[in-house]
């Protein structure tokens, strides 16, 4: 009990960070995934054992020194580097100076999708696949952070599949590669370490019932409609350059 009264509080700072950064909704506005999801598999049950041959395959997948490098960047935690991994697939460079709307619905979308991972963290207070082996993960000085921090579900995977699903929405066009993208984002927690496969497959849908939510809020709409024009500028913008 005393160890998952740690884990909340740990979270809730992080809440207070993105509240700092101004959210759609607040975290108890949020649907409680505890009540939506089921729980983490059962380490004696067959998903529990997928969850492990997930592990080693991931192991395996370090050797690609190219592959270790992308995970490795997608671990990163700081949003802007989010934002340009997904301004690739985007097509069209996304930040506060050149394109202000799109990074703030973008930024602010994220920041409050990430809050509905804190309640099932807490309350599950799962143990992360590199701690259960007693190894580590790509990079270890990312172990600080994570060690003692649920590992069900996945805040990295619940941020990408976010980006994805707004992104897309502003791009309809780009939508199979920024979908692509995410899902990547998600397997790369699990090529790390730092997630069994169960935590990112339960954080898909996590961050698209958080999306869902977001629809509901004419602050998000309004933003969304502000993003969607500049969009649309700055694409007829590239034509008359060509």
């Amino acid at each position: 009990m005393k160890r998952a009264l740690i884990v909340l509080s740990l979270l809730v700072a992080g809440w207070f960070t993105a509240q700092a950064q101004e959210t759609y909704f607040s975290i108890d506005e949020m649907p409680d995934l505890v009540q939506c999801l089921p729980a983490p598999p059962d380490t004696a049950s067959p998903a529990f054992a997928n969850d492990i041959m997930r592990y080693q395959w991931g192991k395996s997948m370090r050797s690609d020194a190219q592959v270790a490098a992308r995970v490795e960047r997608d671990a990163i935690w700081v949003l802007d580097t989010l934002v340009v991994i997904f301004s690739e697939p985007f097509g069209l460079k996304i930040n506060p100076q050149e394109t202000p709307e799109i990074y703030k619905v973008l930024t602010k979308g994220i920041y409050t999708g990430q809050l509905i991972r804190v309640r099932p963290k807490a309350h599950f207070h799962r143990q992360r696949p590199f701690e259960y082996f007693n190894e580590h993960v790509i990079n270890p000085e990312e172990e600080k952070e994570l060690r003692g921090e649920g590992s069900y579900p996945s805040g990295h995977t619940i941020r990408g599949w976010m980006a994805a699903l707004i992104l897309s929405e502003i791009n309809p066009a780009a939508a199979n590669a920024l979908y692509a993208r995410g899902w990547e984002y998600g397997e790369n927690r699990v090529i790390d370490g730092a997630h069994w496969q169960s935590d990112v497959d339960a954080s898909r849908p996590a961050a698209s019932i958080a999306y869902s939510l977001l629809q509901s809020s004419p602050a998000f709409r309004k933003q969304m409609d502000k993003a969607k024009k500049e969009f649309a500028r700055k694409m007829r913008a590239v034509k008359k350059g060509k």
